[in-house]
């Protein structure tokens, strides 16, 4: 069947008509039309459709968001991943939108779990809400990120993949999602839209009513290839694993969707509480002076102790790496994944995993 602006008519009007039957097939149904090259919706259709989504409820049902990032994956670039024999691939990620504007937690946690000898391969973009996304971050620290690859070698344990440059047919929908002035359903699907299908993850939402919508949709996906994955949201509404206290923590297997809750403390990794004002992010050139600061080798040589104005962040990467080591089998408990991950910083081996990204990206985009 093609796919016209008249074709979908009849999707808005069963959304409209009868929500309640609006099913997984007319969601993927509904993102094959408005992701078409080019899109085979209109602008107004669209703009009612998300709207729909959201006034009738159907965006938060874990079968709409893993229905719609099915569709979206099947039209993204995909990578090919060298040397995947282990078949492990990590990523850590937020939903954003917590209004807490912390450091670049996730990103510098990725760093880490791959010094520690994690593959991850995280999928990010440029800050929307925050004053530093993941992007902006990497490319203050001299990462390219202008080119996509067409293969990810085995000897660059820290990737990162561009959301916008991975999912090109997305460029046609920013026009229209800047007049829309609410969340719409594609700002929750970008956590659940890595081109490399992670096998293991750390996945932050801002709210706890996010937490079990968004474990079912990891267990429900298709085209993911999720074996476990921690889904976190700290109890101030942050969508990290927090340092100033509980977070509540959604344990998702995907081998058999089971999903289990639970609470973690910074206590559990063996690591100290920190107000989240110790921990504010700032400009990307200033995230980045922070990030250098932990990780690049020099205090090490000495007593091997992390400085005390750098305590508080260093606690909150730990404590984050920690899971994505713990979820991902490399790491036995949270006290060990947080003592790898301080190995990890301490040895330097952290710093080493950006710099060899930092050239592989450089490298890539000259040849590109």
């Amino acid at each position: 069947m093609s796919h016209t602006p008249e074709s979908f008519k009849s999707i808005l009007r069963k959304l409209h008509a009868s929500p309640a039957d609006f099913s997984p097939d007319d969601v993927r149904l509904a993102i094959e039309h408005i992701i078409a090259t080019p899109p085979a919706a209109t602008p107004a259709q669209i703009g009612a459709f998300l709207s729909a989504l959201q006034l009738t409820g159907v965006e938060r049902l874990p079968s709409t968001l893993a229905a719609a990032s099915d569709a979206l994956l099947q039209r993204a670039i995909i990578p090919q991943i060298e040397g995947d024999d282990a078949g492990i691939r990590a990523d850590i990620v937020g939903t954003g939108g917590d209004g807490h504007n912390v450091f670049n937690v996730s990103t510098t946690a990725a760093i880490v779990a791959a010094g520690a000898g994690l593959r991850v391969i995280k999928h990010g973009n440029y800050a929307a809400t925050s004053s530093s996304g993941s992007a902006d971050l990497l490319i203050a620290l001299g990462c390219s990120l202008s080119s996509s690859s067409a293969s990810l070698p085995a000897n660059v344990p820290l990737q990162f993949l561009l959301a916008a440059t991975y999912h090109p047919a997305l460029a046609s929908l920013a026009p229209i999602r800047k007049q829309i002035p609410f969340r719409t359903l594609f700002n929750l699907l970008g956590p659940l839209a890595n081109p490399a299908r992670p096998t293991h993850m750390i996945l932050g939402v801002a709210t706890p009513e996010l937490g079990l919508l968004f474990a079912r949709a990891l267990a429900e996906q298709h085209n993911g290839k999720i074996v476990k994955a921690l889904v976190v949201c700290g109890a101030e509404g942050l969508d990290e694993l927090s340092c100033a206290g509980e977070s509540h923590v959604w344990t998702v297997d995907g081998t058999t969707g089971d999903i289990t809750s639970s609470t973690l403390s910074p206590e559990d990794f063996g690591l100290s509480r920190h107000s989240l004002d110790t921990v504010r992010g700032h400009s990307p050139a200033e995230n980045a002076e922070v990030l250098r600061a932990l990780l690049q080798p020099g205090y090490t040589s000495k007593d091997r102790e992390v400085p005390i104005d750098l305590v508080p962040v260093s606690d909150f990467v730990c404590m984050n790496a920690a899971a994505l080591l713990v979820v991902s089998g490399l790491a036995t408990d949270w006290k060990d994944g947080a003592a790898k991950a301080r190995e990890s910083i301490s040895s330097g081996k952290a710093w080493q995993a950006l710099e060899i990204f930092r050239e592989h990206s450089v490298r890539v985009s000259r040849t590109d």
